[in-house]
């Protein structure tokens, strides 16, 4: 085989697109492989450049093929989508991966250990308990509707409800039997949650840029865990708006003829990250407005002069994302006095 400069890969559950070039660009390599033979062909074939996009089982392939001595580029699907020349076919985004693989400017993902993917497994169940437990409550709360009991705002009610539902005589014997059920499966629930909680705490003592991040106002250890768990290596964002453009914190450009448009925010990157900033950043403005901030930001003083708490919450939590990056990057602790003085 002549000497290759660049292998795309397509990657699937069982079958491997191959397309690779020389150092004249042309198209020396066109295969299919299947997946037990992935390890056998690179480990017979000299250091390359090899390019995957960034899915599922991508990062296990960019260790294995690290360890046989070939350099790894993950790159975004979105990324890859622009080179696609026409139709979409295991071939053609295997070619589509190589040219993105070749451009200069192009942007890579951060290829994580197995240790970094079992912390992000974590976070990842905890999301997921949370979105049962709410579907859950919600269910709860609107077969009690059909029965005439209501509850308060708040997860703290659910159990209460719960009680009322299983004791009153007027709804019938069947209804109470599956609200019984529902309390078992809402306990079960909450206690595989507070289990996941108590991982997610352990490992954020253990974290010292999680600890450190905690610090920053908005921030608690839940999203602390998750910035540190989500960013591995914050050096690979050259600052703290790109860093708040890959969570998807930043407005949409549309400018254009000299005129500067901006739009909603992005809504790029990690939806649960983002959402948790924002929370966070929502909470802080709630103390703000009612004199219960210890170190209020004249910035943010300001801000909600001219701007609703909503968009004013966005606005927050992108300075949040730009803060714990800089925090990431330089080992810093937060100092509330220079953050205030910095956003003034």
């Amino acid at each position: 085989m002549e000497k290759l400069s660049r292998i795309g890969i397509d990657t699937s559950k069982q079958i491997f697109q191959l397309h690779g070039v020389d150092d004249f660009e042309r198209v020396v390599l066109r295969r299919k492989l299947r997946r037990k033979e992935i390890l056998g062909f690179f480990g017979a074939l000299a250091p390359t450049l090899v390019g995957l996009e960034a899915s599922g089982g991508a990062h296990y392939w960019a260790r294995e093929l690290t360890r046989l001595g070939h350099t790894v580029r993950l790159i975004a699907p979105q990324y890859v989508k622009p080179y696609v020349k026409r139709n979409k076919n295991d071939a053609a985004d295997a070619e589509a991966i190589c040219e993105a693989l070749s451009r200069p400017t192009m942007r890579f993902v951060a290829v994580k250990s197995a240790e970094s993917q079992a912390v992000l497994m974590l976070a990842g169940m905890r999301e997921r308990l949370v979105r049962s437990r709410t579907q859950l409550a919600n269910a709860i709360r609107g077969y009690a509707a059909e029965f005439g009991l209501v509850a308060a705002k708040g997860r703290a009610k659910i159990e209460a409800l719960l009680e009322r539902l299983q004791t009153d005589e007027t709804i019938p014997a069947l209804a109470r039997e599956l609200f019984a059920a529902h309390a078992d499966e809402y306990a079960r629930l909450k206690a595989r949650l507070e289990a996941v909680d108590a991982k997610l705490m352990a490992w954020h003592r253990s974290n010292e840029p999680s600890r450190r991040l905690a610090r920053i106002p908005g921030v608690g250890p839940v999203i602390a865990s998750l910035l540190a768990m989500k960013t591995p290596n914050p050096h690979t964002f050259r600052s703290g708006r790109q860093y708040a453009a890959w969570i998807g914190l930043t407005p949409k450009d549309h400018s254009t003829a000299g005129k500067t448009r901006h739009g909603v925010i992005t809504r790029a990157g990690d939806e649960t990250l983002r959402s948790l900033l924002v929370v966070g950043a929502t909470a802080v403005i709630w103390q703000t407005r009612r004199g219960k901030s210890r170190h209020a930001s004249p910035w943010l003083l300001a801000l909600l002069k001219r701007k609703p708490p909503k968009l004013a919450a966005v606005a927050l939590a992108n300075k949040i994302a730009r803060i714990a990056w800089k925090l990431m990057t330089t080992g810093e602790a937060y100092d509330p006095r220079r953050a205030s003085a910095a956003m003034a």
